[in-house]
């Protein structure tokens, strides 16, 4: 009977003719993920060796990458000009879309991220009692654009987070993230489900197997779940509710005796409508924090670069000079080297220990390699200085200035965490970097002349060793030359104040006026000029942190559980066929909802395939749906659902929910011959399917679904379209709202690409684009 009904709609469904597409190498390879661009007719695809693919919907191949990591989620940006990865050792790599390079690492987990789903701020979300409040970044007003990651001569400034080959992108890649109020979440095998504002700020943190579990009857939170692993996440575009799948254990705390029949897979409804209800105040706090986070890392890359430079630097310098000591030992004599300058710089006569140093070891070409060597440090630290670091402390000073304003608005600010001692401790300590760097412009530029000053000194006298002339030799400052023997011989003033646990030592009437100056202004560090700049950065690193990890903890504590409904239960042998049951998660419009913020108010829907066995069930899938308001508990009134029974040769490959409440589903043949089987791709519409109201008294009825009469799907009926594939199809199914499109892969590595919204009336030659081989 089956088989006559495949016949029939294989007959009202019109065939196709593929076309090809020949991959730029001839290696097969398998896709294991693929998702759709939300704004462009461009399709991302991952390959089973974690190859990143992107294609334009003619199938002509932009770029591939290779990120040299397991990727094991993927998702767009919601303006589709950034792809988010997540790897299975806890990384989110957020790559450009233009390029594939990336953007920026971000470690949200410990563990793999399995799940991505970034939602964008929905504009008809905003009731009129509750005006979006327009925030104008003043920066560009009195600054130049923000610095770059520097570089110097190949050198590059090491791990700092940000991508070294594409640091001229961050700027401009935070502006445009800055303009919509949107957040990444991401979901980890641990039962962790990160928050990212823009994507690059984390603002949140939960674990699913630490909250009190709200479970409608019984009266009590004593529910919690054990051993989940997040399987899917999906954030509402009104941000107010996060519905998690996860594979676990919901146990009594007060009687354990019930946890082995709750094991199996659970969605999760979390309130998060703290995003909602202070998406201005956390838009604005972001995108301070964001930028004031990408200058640390250019501040990080141009202190790290400067110490890498002079270090070089000096050890050629100490290379050559290092050998004076040994030549004065090698003659008998108990002199340093200061000694010998000293006296060859008053006119004694130069020792042969000095004469020998200067005449063969160093020599005229040496020195002047030193010279330049110097020289070419000195203006490029300079540079570094003048373009990336002051600009950089700068400009994090004013925008924390700016966050300061806001910390002190406490009505709005302080219900997310933004503390005004936290921000007025930090923006002391970036105050301090600002003095720390004139300190250190102002002291490299005097050591860099003292070392100008002593090298032409030396040629000079090199040259009166050697019987050259010296008339194109400048006359040197006696003065300096002292100076520098006395103090820069031994001792590097850049260097100590590049080293972490170096403690500069200041005099007593220095030390006494700059605490009189803090104290005039306002200030409690007394102190910091004892610190060197790279110590002054840490302090202000460690402030930083602990100011932005106030409204982190603020916001994880007002992520509250709404509810939790068992879908289907799960035995311990099941856990690895989890990870490749189908799941989808969507939110639509509810146009008939009588409350009064029906404009704004979603419904989320959760469509599933149930393994065999589970719940008595065989070659079934489930769909439910929540209609109950974001903000409140869930009710197991507002709950309804269906079970949808495939036909028997056929098994459900994978799902996906589409627009207008539609559901896709691809069916493959169960073929028991080497011939290649059929399949079928069937778009529902949900509204002509029956929802059956669920109910049950918690835990009694632990699985409301059971109780569900499952639908035989009819492929001759009106419920909804059905095509025809003439291969065994395998996962994953790409389906594109936003572009009307589905993406099929087949075991034999074809790619087809259907057009969803066509009306077949239209076009009797079917809707299939493209067959790519």
């Amino acid at each position: 009977m089956a088989e006559e009904q495949m016949e029939e709609a294989s007959t009202a469904a019109a065939e196709a003719t593929p076309f090809q597409l020949q991959f730029d190498k001839p290696i097969p390879f398998q896709i294991k993920m693929a998702a759709w661009n939300p704004e462009k007719d461009l399709l991302a695809m991952v390959t089973d060796d974690s190859k990143v693919l992107l294609h334009r919907f003619n199938w002509q191949r932009l770029w591939t990458i290779s990120p040299g990591k397991c990727i094991t989620s993927i998702c767009w940006s919601p303006d589709g000009k950034i792809i988010a990865l997540g790897t299975e050792d806890g990384l989110v790599l957020l790559h450009d879309v233009e390029n594939g390079k990336m953007l920026r690492t971000i470690k949200s987990h410990d563990v793999a991220v399995v799940c991505l789903n970034w939602a964008e701020d929905d504009l008809l979300s905003r009731p009129d009692k509750d005006e979006f409040l327009p925030y104008e970044d003043r920066t560009a007003r009195f600054f130049p654009p923000a610095p770059v990651m520097p570089r110097i001569g190949g050198l590059s400034s090491g791990d700092t987070g940000l991508a070294d080959e594409n640091e001229e992108a961050i700027p401009q890649f935070c502006s445009a993230s800055c303009q919509r109020f949107n957040i990444l979440c991401s979901g980890g095998t641990d039962g962790c489900v990160c928050f990212s504002i823009f994507g690059i700020f984390p603002v949140g943190k939960i674990n699913i197997n630490k909250i009190p579990i709200n479970v409608e009857s019984s009266g009590k939170n004593n529910y919690q779940l054990q051993d989940a692993s997040v399987s899917k996440v999906s954030l509402s575009r009104n941000l107010q509710k996060l519905v998690v799948l996860c594979y676990g254990k919901l146990i009594d705390t007060e009687n354990l005796s019930h946890n082995c029949e709750i094991a199996g897979l659970h969605c999760l409804y979390l309130d998060t409508s703290i995003f909602f209800n202070r998406k201005n105040e956390l838009h604005q706090v972001s995108q301070q924090a964001s930028s004031i986070q990408d200058l640390v890392e250019v501040v990080r890359a141009s202190i790290s670069l400067i110490s890498k430079q002079w270090s070089s630097t000096m050890n050629l310098f100490h290379e050559k000079f290092n050998t004076l000591p040994n030549l004065i030992a090698a003659h008998g004599a108990e002199s340093s080297s200061e000694d010998e300058f000293l006296s060859l710089l008053f006119g004694t006569r130069t020792s042969p220990a000095l004469h020998q140093f200067l005449a063969s070891s160093l020599g005229e070409a040496g020195l002047k390699r030193i010279a330049k060597a110097v020289d070419s440090a000195g203006r490029e630290i300079r540079g570094v200085v003048s373009e990336h670091l002051q600009p950089a402390v700068e400009i994090i000073s004013f925008r924390l200035a700016e966050l300061r304003g806001l910390a002190r608005w406490r009505s709005r600010f302080q219900i997310i965490g933004l503390d005004e001692k936290l921000v007025d401790g930090v923006t002391e300590s970036i105050g301090m970097l600002v003095v720390q760097v004139e300190r250190f412009s102002r002291v490299a530029a005097t050591v860099l002349y003292l070392f100008q000053n002593f090298f032409t000194w030396v040629l000079k006298c090199v040259k009166i060793l050697l019987n050259e002339p010296t008339d194109q030799v400048p006359a040197a400052n006696s003065e300096l030359v002292v100076i520098f023997l006395k103090f820069l011989l031994d001792k590097d003033p850049i260097k100590q104040l590049l080293e972490a646990d170096e403690r500069i030592e200041c005099d007593m009437d220095s030390a006494r006026h700059v605490e009189q100056l803090v104290v005039f202004g306002g200030f409690t560090d007394t102190q910091f000029l004892e610190r060197s700049l790279v110590k002054q950065f840490n302090q202000l690193e460690d402030s930083l942190k602990e100011a932005f990890l106030m409204p982190f903890t603020t916001i994880s504590s007002q992520i509250h559980c709404q509810g939790l409904l068992p879908l289907y239960p799960v035995t311990s042998s099941d856990t690895f066929s989890l990870t490749c049951t189908p799941t989808s998660i969507s939110f639509y419009k509810d146009e008939d909802s009588q409350h009064e913020e029906s404009s704004h108010n979603w419904t989320d829907y959760v469509c599933f395939k149930i393994p065999d066995g589970s719940l008595n069930e065989r070659n079934c899938i489930g769909v439910i749906k929540d209609s109950g308001n974001c903000c409140t508990a869930l009710s197991m009134s507002s709950l309804s659902g269906f079970l949808l029974h495939m036909p028997d040769e056929y098994e459900c490959v994978d799902l996906s929910l589409y627009k207008d409440n539609q559901v896709v589903l691809l069916l493959s043949e169960r073929s028991h011959s080497d011939s290649p089987g059929r399949s079928w791709m069937v778009m529902l519409q949900t509204q002509n399917l029956s929802f059956t109201p669920l109910s049950g008294t918690f835990p009694t009825n632990i699985y409301s679904l059971q109780k569900l009469v499952a639908l035989d799907l009819q492929l001759d009926t009106d419920y909804g379209k059905v095509r025809s594939i003439p291969h065994t199809v395998s996962t994953p199914l790409a389906v594109s709202a936003s572009r009307g499109v589905a993406c099929v892969f087949s075991s034999r590595r074809h790619a087809l690409v259907y057009i969803l919204d066509e009306d077949e009336d239209e076009d009797e030659d079917g809707d299939e684009v493209s067959d790519m081989e």
